[in-house]
């Protein structure tokens, strides 16, 4: 009996030690981050121009730009950790990373899962097809293969207009990828007829292909949303220091300056 009673208090107190590490994600972490002068952001390591590795291996892109810029008014560094885009709210409740920043589009759903800094750009689902393919509008995907990323919003915009292109492609859903840079692999190979995709990754991967002329990019199906960082909720003070930085770099011109080096324009929502 006494061994029954020791072994379900052992389990109780093991039951409260995880309980107690999972509350410390519950409380504002902005005064660890400036104390340890370090804030981790978690990003898709293939997603261009947003975050991804050059020819060196380097971590580059916009949001990285964007985000070292913003912690440097604070004096701390930005450590970016690529993670499975798919566990990415599951990596920050965790608190294995403190924001998600790559390309983030604000949701309807993921508003529920996390808060969001002040949007900084707008962004739009697109259709990439081959021209040989013939297909030129998303009607044109009846009973075609689409695909689409694993994780990613153009679910949601799928789910929310479904006679765009769910209720009409080939058993009503898209073959799921990691990446996307493997789904063009599949596109080029005609292996699918169809990506979806956000549009700023589609203009700049293509523009620097060799067969950049071959591709259609189908645009009008689904409606502008925003790109913003990605926190916890409890995380009120790291959201108002995003939001600030945000601010003070767009009035300095700082912003637009990021923007131009990675879109050749100035593409920054007014902050």
């Amino acid at each position: 009996m006494k061994k029954v009673l020791v072994v379900a208090i052992m389990a109780i107190i093991s039951l409260t030690l995880v309980a107690c590490g999972s509350d410390e994600t519950k409380e504002d972490q902005w005064k660890r981050i400036e104390k340890n002068k370090e804030v981790v952001i978690g990003l898709d390591d293939s997603f261009v121009p947003m975050g991804f590795r050059d020819k060196d291996d380097n971590l580059v892109g916009f949001d990285i730009d964007l985000a070292k810029a913003v912690f440097a008014e604070y004096g701390i560094k930005a450590k970016f950790t690529p993670i499975d885009w798919t566990m990415k709210e599951s990596e920050l409740k965790n608190g294995s990373i403190d924001l998600i920043w790559n390309g983030y589009t604000v949701t309807d759903a993921r508003k529920k899962k996390v808060a969001f800094s002040n949007p900084y750009m707008k962004n739009e689902q697109v259709l990439v097809t081959l021209k040989s393919s013939n297909i030129k509008e998303f009607s044109d995907m009846k009973d075609k293969t689409l695909g689409a990323q694993n994780g990613a919003s153009s679910i949601d915009d799928m789910a929310k207009k479904p006679e765009v292109l769910t209720d009409i492609i080939a058993n009503n859903e898209p073959e799921l990828y990691d990446t996307f840079d493997v789904a063009f692999i599949d596109l080029n190979n005609k292996r699918i007829d169809g990506l979806i995709i956000d549009e700023v990754y589609a203009r700049y991967y293509i523009d620097k292909q060799k067969n950049k002329d071959d591709y259609n990019i189908i645009t009008g199906g689904f409606n502008p949303t925003d790109f913003a960082v990605g926190m916890r909720k409890s995380d009120k003070k790291l959201q108002t220091k995003v939001n600030d930085a945000f601010k003070t770099l767009y009035d300095e011109g700082k912003m637009q300056e990021i923007s131009k080096k990675w879109f050749g324009d100035d593409e920054i929502a007014k902050q």
